[in-house]
């Protein structure tokens, strides 16, 4: 199993978030943004750029997304309606916006903007020979995970996942947490949640996990994770070396 030195706990259960965490979070959001106001202004002849990427908390000069904005944090859903009001306070109809979105609004590709952050087969694969039970929890919806998992050759080593559009309060509330520990029957206490932002971290003490494990690789600094982390790393190629 794994040991962990800082607490020598040992987990039944390692529950991952998504983006930040296993995928790298700027380039596929990123593009992603970048793309979609493209195709928005093609699609107006309206300047709504500038104004979408500042409703979504992203600076395009520097390519950064903050770490507590609407696109760290929304789930789909949401910055759909976002991306809406921003097309009617530039003085769209909500008919001609509603045609537009239609038209253009879209998920990440979930293959072709993943850049996993380690080699995830080797990790989830050691976990797995190491008796761990892996589990996602997502402010991304269940389609495009389950196929970037399937992509990357992931599916079977990953036991169950819980995602933005699974009808459940999302991070940090507790309930995902919960609803993957009853699904594999695993004590909370038995669970590790980590997670590159304050809320996976939240969540997973609000869930009651025996450990939260804060990893660099994504939007948040340091100082951002210390106040929820039992344990801050790099990123999760280096969960290594909280094993002995």
């Amino acid at each position: 199993m794994l040991h962990c030195t800082v607490s020598r706990f040992s987990p039944h259960l390692i529950i991952f978030d998504k983006d930040g965490t296993l995928i790298d979070f700027h380039f596929m959001w990123a593009t992603w943004l970048t793309n979609l106001a493209q195709q928005l202004e093609s699609a107006t002849q309206l300047l709504v750029a500038a104004p979408l990427y500042r409703a979504m908390d992203f600076d395009p000069q520097t390519q950064h997304v903050a770490p507590r904005g609407r696109l760290a944090l929304l789930p789909m859903a949401d910055l759909r309606r976002l991306t809406g009001e921003v097309l009617r306070k530039a003085g769209i109809s909500d008919n001609d916006t509603e045609r537009i979105l239609a038209a253009h609004w879209h998920s990440p590709d979930p293959i072709a903007l993943a850049r996993p952050v380690t080699d995830l087969t080797q990790l989830f694969g050691t976990l797995r020979a190491q008796g761990v039970a892996i589990a996602i929890a997502t402010s991304d919806d269940r389609a495009p995970t389950e196929i970037l998992l399937r992509g990357l050759g992931l599916s079977d080593d990953v036991a169950a996942i819980v995602c933005a559009d699974d009808r459940m309060p999302i991070k940090p509330a507790a309930d995902m947490i919960a609803h993957l520990c009853a699904q594999l029957a695993i004590a909370p206490a038995r669970a590790m949640m980590v997670g590159d932002s304050a809320d996976d971290l939240r969540m997973g003490r609000a869930a009651g996990v025996g450990m939260t494990v804060g990893v660099l690789s994504g939007l948040s600094a340091r100082d951002d994770l210390a106040p929820y982390a039992d344990a801050i790393i790099p990123s999760v190629a280096a969960l290594n070396a909280l094993t002995c």
